[in-house]
């Protein structure tokens, strides 16, 4: 059984919540980009934490059959993206998010807080 965009989008809040993540969004970004249809972002206090959110996207994603295309930048766990097609996570530590700013970059984005 393969899930729905939506489902997808759920998937990846719920396991970054459950490892506490802070500040947790989702953007639909379908109407404005042809990159995917919803980015998550979210952040971690410390490296340490930043990859545990990480892999646990990857692995609920990878459990539920969910093909995991990319992960990018796990090793210095300041910026981690994790690519599942329409739905690409963005996990940040806490120092890098600010500077980033990616709801700022995608203002013309449909925001959505989860925590």
């Amino acid at each position: 059984m393969s899930l729905t965009i939506e489902q997808i989008k759920q998937l990846v809040v719920k396991a970054a919540d459950d490892k506490k993540a802070h500040q947790i969004v989702t953007l639909e970004i379908k109407p404005i980009s042809l990159i995917a249809d919803f980015f998550m972002i979210c952040s971690g206090n410390s490296e340490t934490q930043v990859q545990a959110i990480a892999t646990e996207i990857k692995k609920r994603s990878e459990e539920q059959g969910v093909r995991v295309r990319k992960v990018e930048g796990f090793d210095s766990a300041r910026w981690v993206l994790i690519d599942l097609g329409d739905v690409v996570a963005h996990v940040f530590h806490r120092d890098e998010r600010g500077y980033y700013n990616l709801e700022r970059l995608w203002k013309d984005a449909k925001l959505e807080e989860w925590s």
